[in-house]
């Protein structure tokens, strides 16, 4: 069983978001697998089912972002999920707009999404799904306020780029979680525009 970390703010002043380009990319790996709604588990919201040939599980953690870690470890545990079969999906401003990349382990380049898993994993060993949302382009926006500001970009790229995110999850679940599947964007995704109640409050399940 594969475990996809989506991760993301909830409310929904924050839907829109760059930071919350993954939980953007969780509801349209739920809408092109055809899954049903998501439901509150794991303090956050919980689906799974079959995603390429295997069996897939997606949580957005709906603990904010800097306690992400917290779900994550208590979907792992209760899945048995190690940390090589987990992928987190997240924003990456030292990535340009548009680029999605995969990679295992390494640093955290600042974000708390990915500090509070490995805090709570115990290890930086698990798979990131690199979001490129760019930075800002001018010295009076703070990287903090440009990541919790909405896309500026045309309404067609943040959907392809969401389509392209969510192709490099397939594809890296179809290899067995390995970084010869990252993949590039295949035109416009299905529902990437639907965005989920993350604002909902989760059982604790």
């Amino acid at each position: 069983m594969f475990l996809v970390v989506a991760l993301g703010n909830p409310g929904a002043e924050y839907q829109r978001n760059r930071h919350n380009v993954g939980f953007m990319v969780g509801e349209e790996l739920r809408l092109r697998n055809g899954w049903p709604a998501f439901r509150t588990r794991f303090q956050g919201l919980f689906g799974d089912g079959q995603m390429a040939g295997e069996r897939v599980a997606v949580l957005l953690p709906l603990t904010f972002m800097n306690r992400s870690g917290q779900a994550a470890a208590e979907a792992a545990r209760y899945h048995r999920v190690s940390p090589e079969s987990i992928l987190a999906v997240h924003d990456d401003a030292e990535l340009p707009f548009g680029e999605v990349r995969l990679k295992e382990g390494g640093g955290l380049g600042g974000h708390n999404g990915l500090r509070s898993m490995e805090e709570r994993l115990g290890t930086r060993g698990y798979w990131r799904a690199r979001v490129g949302v760019g930075r800002p382009t001018s010295s009076r926006i703070s990287l903090a306020d440009f990541v919790l500001s909405d896309f500026s970009e045309p309404r067609e790229e943040v959907l392809l780029l969401v389509g392209a995110a969510a192709d490099a999850v397939e594809a890296w679940v179809r290899a067995g979680g390995s970084d010869s599947a990252e993949s590039a964007a295949s035109g416009r995704p299905r529902g990437a525009d639907a965005v989920p109640p993350a604002d909902a409050a989760p059982d604790g399940d």
